[in-house]
């Protein structure tokens, strides 16, 4: 089995496993599902990690995105030159912009906008500080969870952020998140469909623009969709380390499994009842309690409760005497992304060994900014 570590005794208890030579390898295929490097602008809130920054930077990728301050300053201070936080800037976080501008002269940073008025904000932080604030306009064209709704006064937004004096518009940030149909063709389509929502504002851009327009579109579920879009910009964030959830659903994208959390038998209360050291501080328990984890190395088995620090298992009564403690699963996440941000570091694993520990360093709100 690729998952099983040879000296698994050498790895507590849950703990963040990262398969280096898959990671690597899912690099590789979203530098070739996307036809060009140069296309790429991974978002890194998936890893949150440095090396796993470097790799890609080493095979190519110039271009990143991230949500947090925290993840824009651990991709600058792993080489990052071109950085796009996904995010809309309010409050203390513009001064944190600012100070992330100064402590990295040679990254160039971007953020989201989607209203005037957070306009206005980073129009007067710049004319205070002399600063200039490059901006995406961020466009709602179905999630609904931010950005500026795709209608007519999306035009107008535009028109006045060419007003002002400290915001440079540097393009477009489109994500269809809200798009998952498992089947390609019925993604494709919806997918299209809410993107021509986007064609006004494009084009209107296009035609006032001084240089060439930047638009950033879709995640990992729609990723080999925009490939086919050739002006557009990609920005896939799951399939680096790909999940259960993504895997079982997008089985046209050609990713790999590269991240497991190890997990080991710490009860057995009652006959039939197992109980493993996988609570919810260790994997994401946002979904339903049958869609948190899937153990690879054990079948037949029904996941009825979880707590902090516990995950009880059912099992079959022969199944049951035959499991002792401290047997070793290895468990997928549902959902990798919240996963691995439960995790300080990662152990990293290369021909079934422990060669290394990553820092999951972005996983902090603060670094040092």
């Amino acid at each position: 089995m690729w998952y099983k570590l040879n000296n698994p005794e050498k790895v507590f208890s849950p703990s963040l496993l990262f398969y280096k030579d898959r990671i690597e390898s899912n690099i590789d295929r979203m530098i070739n599902v996307a036809g060009d490097v140069n296309r790429l602008v991974p978002h890194v809130k998936t890893h949150k990690t440095a090396e796993i920054v470097k790799l890609q930077l080493q095979k190519g990728i110039s271009k990143f995105k991230c949500a947090t301050i925290a993840e824009a300053e651990m991709l600058a201070e792993a080489g990052g030159k071109w950085i796009l936080i996904a995010y809309q800037m309010v409050g203390p976080n513009i001064g944190r912009l600012l100070e992330l501008k100064t402590k990295f002269p040679d990254s160039v940073f971007s953020s989201l906008i989607d209203n005037e008025k957070s306009a206005q904000m980073l129009e007067e932080a710049g004319v205070a500080t002399s600063s200039i604030f490059n901006v995406f306009i961020d466009v709602n064209n179905g999630m609904n969870r931010s950005g500026h709704q795709a209608d007519h006064t999306l035009l107008s937004l535009f028109h006045f952020l060419k007003g002002l004096s400290q915001v440079h518009v540097s393009g477009a940030h489109i994500y269809d998140g809200h798009i998952r149909n498992p089947e390609f063709s019925e993604r494709k389509a919806a997918s299209d469909e809410a993107f021509e929502l986007t064609l006004p504002l494009l084009d209107l851009m296009t035609k006032n623009a001084d240089k060439d327009v930047m638009v950033i579109a879709g995640g990992s579920p729609s990723f080999n969709i925009h490939t086919l879009r050739s002006d557009v910009f990609l920005s896939p964030g799951t399939n680096i380390l790909w999940d259960w959830g993504y895997g079982s659903r997008f089985q046209d994208q050609p990713f790999l499994h590269a991240a497991l959390i190890l997990t080991r038998v710490v009860s057995k209360p009652a006959v039939g009842i197992v109980t493993i050291d996988l609570g919810h501080k260790s994997v994401a328990a946002e979904n339903p309690i049958d869609s948190r984890f899937q153990l690879l190395n054990l079948n037949n088995y029904e996941v009825i409760s979880q707590s902090e620090e516990h995950g009880v298992l059912q099992v079959g009564n022969q199944e049951w005497e035959k499991i002792e403690i401290g047997d070793i699963y290895y468990a997928l996440p549902y959902h990798i992304c919240p996963s691995v941000a439960l995790h300080d570091y990662a152990s990293v694993i290369e021909n079934g060994e422990v060669t290394d520990e990553w820092r999951i360093i972005a996983r902090n709100r603060k670094i040092t900014i």
